[in-house]
């Protein structure tokens, strides 16, 4: 009601309680309720790749799995298509044309409208583009890294081929697991309602390396007459490949 018409998912969330191989699931049916009969006002994304389960076939990027996956996705979003379908992370145990070919067959069949990778690395992503082109195969429009001004490891290589081959990038973790709304403070305790609280391993250590840091941003946030949280999101959004963030 607000204006937020971009919502992103997976078929592997289901909140604090995930771990890995954890069925999933959850998050696509809250999802599917609360876009009952507003679906045409949404961009709706969901991935598929991690793990979800204990058998071999329960994770990666095979034909199989991807088939059986959207349709489980598409079952609990309570959908007949999503608008963009995310490759969660490379699958080195399955050749990257039969990933790419199932994709495009997915957008042929109406199923997806468009497709995304999430994880790659650099080198892969071109590998991929260069496979599509190739054979014939739709393009991702999209790319999901981790991103924020703590981990800036993307601005090196990605980021400009991503500018180059216009594909839009969409970070998640762009807050850092709250290391950057300010709300943790050298020699205090994380809150008790915070992520770093409740699920440490999720989040940098807080220690002098990252307060320095820390320190660093915001000082570059007061030098441009921003908030810490104001200036973690908006350089992000000033890169010219970054059109959107992924926010919780």
């Amino acid at each position: 009601d607000l204006g937020v018409n971009f919502i992103d998912t997976a078929n592997m969330y289901e909140g604090y309680k995930r771990f890995i191989g954890s069925p999933g699931g959850v998050a696509e049916e809250i999802l599917g309720k609360a876009l009952k009969g507003k679906r045409e006002r949404v961009v709706l994304a969901t991935k598929v790749g991690m793990k979800i389960g204990p058998a071999d076939d329960d994770q990666g990027l095979s034909r199989d799995h991807i088939l059986r996956e959207i349709d489980r996705s598409l079952a609990r979003l309570d959908t007949d298509y999503v608008d963009l379908y995310y490759m969660h992370k490379p699958d080195p145990s399955t050749p990257l044309v039969e990933s790419i070919q199932t994709f495009d067959g997915l957008a042929t069949s109406g199923k997806i409208r468009h497709w995304g990778i999430s994880n790659f690395p650099a080198a892969q992503i071109a590998e991929l583009l260069k496979l599509c082109d190739d054979n014939g195969w739709r393009r991702p429009v999209a790319l999901q890294p981790a991103y924020s001004l703590l981990k800036r490891d993307i601005e090196a290589d990605m980021l400009p081929l991503c500018q180059k081959e216009q594909i839009a990038v969409l970070p998640y973790q762009v807050l850092q697991g709250g290391m950057l709304t300010g709300k943790y403070q050298r020699g205090h305790e994380a809150p008790a309602d915070s992520r770093q609280h409740e699920k440490p391993e999720w989040t940098l250590p807080l220690n002098d390396e990252t307060f320095a840091k820390l320190d660093q941003i915001e000082a570059e946030a007061r030098q441009r007459g921003r908030t810490l949280l104001q200036h973690a999101l908006k350089s992000l959004l000033e890169q010219p490949a970054v059109v959107s963030l992924v926010m919780g």
